[in-house]
Order: structure tokens, then C-alpha cells, then sequence
């Protein structure tokens, strides 16, 4: 068998735009991944392309010495555009791999030490803006059988938060666990927002309210002050979704930066560096919660990857998404007590359908984290994407 081409596919998805990559065979058999880069995405899809040349005639069965070259290959090493590309072409071919030989891609790994997956929903908010909206959507979602929710309360708040802000934000969370927080955990987003001191003194404000984890208080550029703050708070802190390989995560682990560690696949260089940080992560007694707020394909691999990795804890999932997701792919996803069930098909059990993909071309998106309308993430018409029972 050898790759007869590597291709990416841009899906507009109202908050940003999937990009999915599809690797094909002189056999006939084909795989999909996922590399979405929110608001990257024409660079992104350049960089897949450009992977390409390499990969013609290539035996995709050889995953280990393909990403070893393409790795080793790239120069200027790292960084979320070649580490997304990479990740999505190893997908693709972990996926080619399992429909070879007729087994889902967990088998390829060791095989399964569970059987469902623990989820916790993020988009459950949109687009709430008042503790009692947030309140009202928080029990909606907990009706719905998520056991955990998160979200980011604090407005558009930039490194640091002034006094109204704050009491606002912290508004927001009691009235999300008054609401719900006896049933549910509790997870709070800052979006890597805050210099030290100031998150340090929400961290410390946090305490009173039994949060499950506090996500990313400081931005990615430095874990050092990641670790300072981890230190001086007495929340558990979760972070790692901007941090792009397991060279990275050594010196992550090595600060002891973070309670739980929050791998992207489609960003860290796929299914076999997550499998590979999260051994570093079991080594150190921390729990792995994959980053995966994206698509079908991101979402198949964090099922697959949750499947069979110990020291797993809980996977991120979006409460609703497009209408169109049904669409685009034919996604077979049961959630029932706050629980996924893992598909049993070959490769990574996801087919995506690319007439409908076309159907949804690339809209360029911005970031909407400093400019008041973070919460507007999803469209009046989203809906749930899995199966409920």
C-alpha cells in the first residue's frame, strides 16, 4: 500500500473553521484527521498540502518513521501550524492503519481500559451573559446528563481585572453552583487572560467555591509563571492545550506546572504524542484531560485516545454544535450519564462526506476572547451532535 495524495478540507463552523485532512491509498482505503487551528486556517491547510510531496508513494503503515522525518525534517521545529499539520496527517494515517486491518485504533494502542468515557461540556453557555442566564443554561445542560461544565466568566478582562469585573465573574460561578454544582463539577476557563498577581488573587477567590480545576490563569508563553501561580493557589490548575510537543511538556512536567495536563491531538503532533505525553504525565501521578473543543474527526481521536490511556480523567466535549456537523460526517456517538461511548468500528470509526463539506466553505472568524462577546460561540440553531439515552 502507498499514499497516493494528502489533502486539506476547510468546514466553516460559525466560531471558527474545521479543517480536516483526508490521506488516500492505491488501495482504495483513505484516512481522515483533524488539524483545526482557530483563525490559522488558510495557513494551516498550505502547510498540509505542502506535506504532500513528502508522503507520495510512502507506506502509511510506517507512522513512527514518517512523523519522525517530517519532524525532524522541518527546520524550524514546533509551533501550532507545523505541530496541527503534523498531527492531522498522523491521524489520517493511524485511521488508514485501523481500516487495514479491521480494528478500531484503540486495539493498535493497547487496547481499552474502558468502556465509556467521563465528559465534561463546554458551549453550554451560549450566548449567556448574566449569572442568571448562566444559571438557566447550566441546568438545561445538567438536564441534558453532563456531569461537568465549564466556561470563562470573566468578561473581557485582559492580564488584569478590576473590582466590578471581578465580582461579577464571581456572581457568574455562584450562580452556576447554586444552580447545579452539587450534581456537577465545576471548571473555570481563564484563556491563559492574567499576569501573576491577578491570578493569583482570582485563584485565591476561587476557593470558596470547590471548583473541579482552574484552566490556563496565565498565558502559555511562560511555565515558570504557570507554576508560580499553580503554587500559590489552593485550587487544582489545568493547562497544556498551547503547548505543542512532548520536548515542551518535559520542561512542563519537570515545574510541575499544572493538576491536570490538557494535550491537544490536533495540536501536540496526534495520537501517538498524546499517548506518549501521557506516559510523562502517569509517571508524574497527573491526570489527562485532552483539550478538545473542535470537530467529528478531533473528537473521534480524543474517544480513541481516552480508550486507552490510565491515568485518563475527563474529555472536554461541546454541548451543541452546527446543524450542519450531521451532514458532514456520520458520526455514531452515544451519551448517556454523563458518559461516551466508545465506537467499536475500524480505524477511528468516522466518515466525513466531502460534497457536504463543500456546502460550508471557509469564513475567516477573530478571536472574540478581549472584546466582550466571548460566550456567542454557537448558532440559535445548534444543536446536540450525539445520541442520547
Amino acid at each position: 500500500m502507498r499514499i497516493t495524495g494528502v489533502k486539506p478540507l476547510v468546514c466553516h463552523c460559525y466560531r471558527t473553521n474545521w479543517v480536516f485532512v483526508k490521506v488516500t491509498t492505491d488501495a482504495g482505503i483513505h484516512g481522515w484527521g483533524e488539524a483545526t487551528l482557530e483563525y490559522r486556517e488558510p495557513a494551516l491547510a498550505e502547510a498540509i498540502q505542502g506535506m504532500e510531496r513528502r508522503l507520495l508513494g510512502r507506506d502509511p503503515h510506517e507512522i513512527e518513521a514518517i512523523w519522525h522525518e517530517c519532524y525532524r525534517d522541518t527546520y524550524f521545529r514546533g509551533g501550532p501550524i507545523g505541530m496541527s499539520a503534523l498531527s492531522g496527517v498522523e491521524m489520517a494515517l493511524w485511521d488508514i492503519k485501523g481500516k487495514a486491518l479491521g480494528v478500531p485504533v484503540y486495539q493498535l494502542l493497547g487496547g481499552k481500559v474502558r468502556d465509556r468515557v467521563p465528559c465534561y461540556a463546554n458551549g453550554w453557555f451560549s450566548p449567556a451573559k448574566t449569572p442568571d442566564e448562566f444559571a438557566e443554561k447550566a441546568k438545561a445542560a445538567v438536564a441534558r446528563g453532563f456531569s461537568g461544565l465549564k466556561w470563562d466568566p470573566f468578561g473581557k478582562a485582559y492580564l488584569n481585572i478590576g473590582k466590578a469585573e471581578l465580582r461579577q465573574a464571581l456572581r457568574c460561578i455562584e450562580a452556576v453552583v447554586e444552580a447545579v454544582g452539587d450534581q456537577v463539577e465545576i471548571l473555570v476557563e481563564a484563556h491563559g487572560r492574567f499576569n501573576v498577581a491577578t491570578a493569583v488573587r482570582i485563584g485565591r477567590a476561587l476557593e470558596d467555591y470547590d471548583i473541579t480545576w482552574y484552566e490556563e490563569p496565565v498565558p502559555p508563553d511562560n511555565l515558570e509563571a504557570l507554576a508560580e501561580v499553580k503554587q500559590r493557589v489552593r485550587v487544582p490548575v489545568a493547562a497544556g492545550e498551547r503547548v505543542y510537543s512532548r520536548w515542551d511538556y518535559q520542561r512542563f512536567f519537570e515545574l510541575r506546572c499544572a493538576d491536570f495536563v490538557q494535550p491537544d491531538p490536533s495540536h501536540v503532533g496526534g495520537i501517538n504524542e498524546v499517548k506518549k505525553i501521557a506516559a510523562q504525565a502517569e509517571a508524574n501521578h497527573i491526570a489527562v484531560c485532552p483539550h478538545n473543543p473542535s470537530g467529528p474527526v478531533a473528537n473521534a481521536v480524543s474517544l480513541q485516545l481516552a480508550a486507552c490511556i490510565p491515568n485518563f480523567h475527563l474529555l472536554e466535549t461541546m454541548a451543541l454544535d452546527v446543524p450542519w456537523r450531521a451532514e458532514i460526517c456520520d458520526e455514531s456517538i452515544v451519551f448517556a450519564d454523563g458518559l461516551m461511548g466508545i465506537p467499536d468500528r475500524p480505524g477511528l470509526g468516522i466518515e466525513l462526506n466531502e460534497e457536504a463539506i463543500a456546502q460550508h466553505p471557509y469564513d475567516p472568524r477573530d478571536l472574540r476572547h478581549y472584546r466582550g462577546d466571548l460566550t456567542d460561540i454557537r448558532p440559535v440553531n445548534a444543536v446536540a451532535w450525539y445520541k442520547e439515552k
